[in-house]
């Protein structure tokens, strides 16, 4: 069963909670989050990429790098930029983003029930990608980054939350891009208490999004016991920053496909071979959403097309019968010699956020045709890591996304 705790955080003073939070740090690329920095000394990007406050000619991974993220942290809880909590509490983040929200807890999670299977993966990672956290967490010697874990929805944890939640939140601020964030916390002993024991019964635990993060959070955990032979398994590095949210609250958007060529067919020869494997129909000029699983919609040539996968042609596997694999192993392989979509440059991915106006304007500079997938449900997913199966890449979007520096997990007591 799971062991969610709660934490003694390091967080925002209160004022300064709105500057401070920032985007995911893979959400930028170095340009992007320098830019970020420039506008907004405070942003947490400072700590999570610290290079923007290096040289241009220094390198993303040099030590000095870590070294900066490490003393900015360290001391931003110095000067009272951050505080840090005495007593361990959970929080509650709640999200709000078009008139709808979601609620998570904030706490830390196991790194034995993450190697234990109890925390499920969807997703591989790669080792270069790994090292990056890793070095930043091991030398920051804290975590920053929560990462997004999903369970399935609990009675007992939905009324504690809605208790907590008619108190005064500690943080309650709109982002730039209109995201709502408010934070509460749980410090009540007998709602600590509840919860905790509520999270014990809990079976599964799914990674919904921050495989890598997670994935260098329980290594550096795993080094440090090496460290440590005498470690009793209550130490900070036994546990790994987390926001988990039931199930029924998680959104996922379209995670979306645009190729660069037709694989030297012109687009009506393109056409009907599509149309020997779905059923195809126009839609015109204007854009159309796939309305239900089993459909996609194509643009191609300046029109729209409804595609339909035909029913007897959905494999109950639940990997080989997502919407993502259909379109990959029935026309992107086989029509367009696309067979890994992960390397292969003739493929880009367009998350849903972004809107089917830009699959347009992706066909209108460098690609030549798009597909807007139905999204993949929180169902599926739990399907496929119930399977110990892993799910293709880019087949989730998650919004809205966890800020970082809202809440960090130190190493240390």
């Amino acid at each position: 069963m799971a062991v969610i705790r709660p934490f003694c955080a390091i967080r925002p003073a209160r004022e300064k909670a709105e500057k401070i939070a920032a985007l995911p740090y893979d959400v930028y690329n170095r340009m992007e989050a320098k830019e970020v920095v420039a506008r907004n000394p405070e942003s947490f990007l400072k700590i999570d990429r610290a290079e923007t406050q290096l040289a241009d000619t220094v390198d993303t991974y040099a030590p000095e790098v870590y070294q900066k993220a490490h003393d900015t942290l360290w001391e931003m809880v110095e000067n009272g930029s951050f505080v840090k909590e005495e007593k361990k509490c959970y929080y509650i983040y709640a999200l709000s983003m078009n008139g709808r929200t979601q609620t998570g807890i904030a706490a830390c999670a196991s790194i034995d029930d993450y190697e234990k299977g109890v925390i499920k993966k969807h997703e591989s990672t790669r080792a270069e990608k790994e090292k990056d956290r890793i070095n930043h967490v091991n030398i920051c010697n804290a975590q920053t980054g929560p990462i997004f874990l999903a369970y399935r929805s609990n009675p007992v944890i939905n009324e504690v939350v809605s208790q907590v939640e008619r108190e005064e939140p500690l943080y309650d601020f709109t982002a730039e891009d209109g995201i709502r964030h408010s934070v509460w916390a749980i410090s009540e002993e007998k709602q600590i208490d509840t919860v905790e024991k509520a999270f014990a019964q809990i079976g599964e635990i799914y990674i919904a999004d921050g495989h890598h993060r997670a994935a260098s959070a329980v290594k550096v955990g795993q080094n440090r016991r090496k460290e440590h032979p005498g470690y009793t398994g209550e130490e900070e590095f036994n546990y790994f920053l987390s926001v988990l949210f039931p199930d029924q609250q998680l959104m996922i958007m379209d995670y979306n496909r645009v190729v660069k060529s037709l694989n030297g067919l012109t687009e009506q020869e393109f056409l009907e071979k599509a149309s020997e494997i779905f059923e195809i129909k126009k839609a015109g000029r204007k854009a159309v959403k796939p309305e239900r699983k089993g459909c996609f919609s194509m643009y191609l040539g300046g029109s729209w097309y409804q595609c339909t996968v035909k029913p007897e042609d959905i494999p109950e596997d639940p990997v080989e019968g997502l919407d993502v694999s259909l379109l990959q192993n029935k026309l992107l392989s086989p029509l367009l010699g696309i067979t890994d979509p992960k390397t292969d440059s003739r493929i880009d991915f367009v998350g849903g956020i972004r809107g089917l106006e830009e699959l347009e304007r992706r066909c209108s500079q460098d690609c030549v045709a798009a597909f807007a997938m139905y999204p993949t449900s929180i169902q599926e997913l739990f399907a496929v890591a119930d399977a110990g199966r892993l799910m293709p890449p880019k087949s989730t979007w998650f919004e809205p996304k966890l800020r970082s520096g809202l809440l960090i997990h130190g190493l240390e007591g």
